[in-house]
């Protein structure tokens, strides 16, 4: 369950509770099908293999086809689905249907006939981060871009969380705890989090890695921990989905990308629960996360930076304090799930308020 696949549920969570008949289609993996049918959502397959997969294009055309006429849409979170949907809804003559998809990487867009037709077929343009957006434009920097500007969006992610009293209270006892809570994989920065901690052998830190990942990538994780002599300072929960009861017994979180995030969704779970972060600014950190103020940030891959921000954090609870409270004060502000669904909505709208 990476950002884009717990993005895509929780939007289905919330519109299946507002009433609304809502169904996932999936390439049929187990992993993520048991989250979408543990919460009462209809799941269906299929290939989704891109533009040359017609199988996918029949089944999403039978299906459109059984809907009655009326508020129909479909949203993607890959332009190639994207693309599936434009074709299945031309196959099944229903033009009725709107489409939207969301933009979750930071890479530009493709200007080539058959990317022109399909971003201009789309309903609605949702773009995580303005960064992703602004990526996204590179490829048209001297031409018009192939989409009309009432159907982009730029709407920063939230998540569907259950009611916790925030701030939560630091915890009483014990060393000071920092945690990572994310996919254990490449591009996450959690070598250099390791790293880091070898300069911490003197201060009384511990480290949670929480989340899932490829066990092989797990492996030389923990074979890199054991050389550097810092295994005994790392708590492993591998497959942890919730992280409210590990963030509840932590200080602070550490965030240490280096691949460019469109958005972060580690971030926002800290600042939701009211708990300070350190994090790299290599991607969309800097649109709601401010340096100082609402979090430390750190160059990437630079674990020496990493372990002094690490050091004033463990030490210093006031700061700890300060810098929960403003990141706090910016979800409820701005990144709630309240915000977030309130703009989705709009969106859907416009997308049926325009030909």
């Amino acid at each position: 369950m990476a950002g884009a696949q717990t993005y895509a549920l929780d939007i289905c969570r919330h519109y299946k509770e507002r009433g609304w008949n809502v169904e996932a289609l999936t390439k049929g993996a187990h992993a993520i099908d048991s989250r979408f049918t543990a919460n009462g959502i209809k799941v269906t397959h299929a290939p989704l293999r891109g533009f040359l997969d017609f199988t996918s294009i029949l089944r999403v055309a039978r299906f459109i086809r059984s809907l009655p006429k009326g508020e129909t849409l479909l949203h993607a979170h890959r332009y190639r689905d994207a693309y599936t949907a434009m074709m299945a809804r031309w196959l099944a003559k229903r033009p009725d249907v709107k489409i939207a998809v969301t933009r979750h990487a930071v890479r530009k867009g493709r200007d080539s006939g058959i990317f022109r037709r399909l971003y201009a077929n789309i309903d609605a343009h949702i773009f995580v981060s303005r960064l992703a957006f602004d990526r996204f434009c590179r490829s048209w920097e001297d031409k018009k871009l192939p989409i009309s500007e009432d159907k982009v969006y730029v709407l920063h992610n939230s998540l569907y969380l259950p009611a916790v009293a925030a701030p939560l209270p630091e915890p009483e006892k014990g060393p000071v705890t920092a945690i990572y809570h994310g996919p254990i994989a490449e591009g996450k920065g959690l070598e250099t989090l390791i790293d880091a901690l070898m300069a911490l052998r003197n201060v009384r830190v511990r480290l949670v890695i929480a989340g899932s990942g490829s066990p092989d990538f797990l492996d030389r994780l923990r074979k890199r921990a054991m050389i550097r002599e810092v295994m005994d300072t790392i708590d492993w929960n591998t497959g942890c989905e919730d992280p409210t009861d590990l963030i509840a017994r932590s200080h602070f979180g550490v965030v240490p990308s280096v691949e460019s995030e469109a958005f972060g969704l580690g971030n926002l779970r800290y600042m939701a629960l009211g708990r300070p972060q350190i994090c790299t600014r290599n991607g969309a950190q800097t649109e709601y996360l401010a340096d100082g103020e609402s979090a430390l940030f750190v160059p990437p891959a630079d674990s020496a930076t990493l372990a002094e921000a690490m050091k004033r954090l463990a030490s210093d609870q006031g700061l700890r304090a300060r810098l929960g409270s403003e990141a706090l004060k910016e979800y409820e502000t701005n990144l709630s799930w309240k915000c977030f669904i309130a703009k989705l909505d709009d969106i859907y709208e416009n997308c049926f308020r325009t030909t």
